[in-house]
């Protein structure tokens, strides 16, 4: 669930199939025809694009 909830544990969904895991990425790549990597990369600039820079500010708060 790492994915959706910080936990840092990718192949838990912590008993709830909705959340996000390294299974969900797995199956993406799958009905897409690419390669696992390449669906994690497409979902990261995806996500990058919509939070609009806000990840990296939220990395830099995080950190201090």
């Amino acid at each position: 669930m790492c994915y959706n909830c910080g936990c840092e544990m990718p192949d838990n969904d912590m008993g709830n199939p909705k959340n996000i895991t390294n299974k969900t990425f797995d199956e993406a790549a799958n009905a897409s025809g690419k390669k696992l990597e390449e669906a994690k990369k497409n979902a990261l600039d995806l996500l990058e694009k919509n939070l609009g820079g806000k990840n990296k500010n939220f990395q830099t708060q995080k950190s201090s």
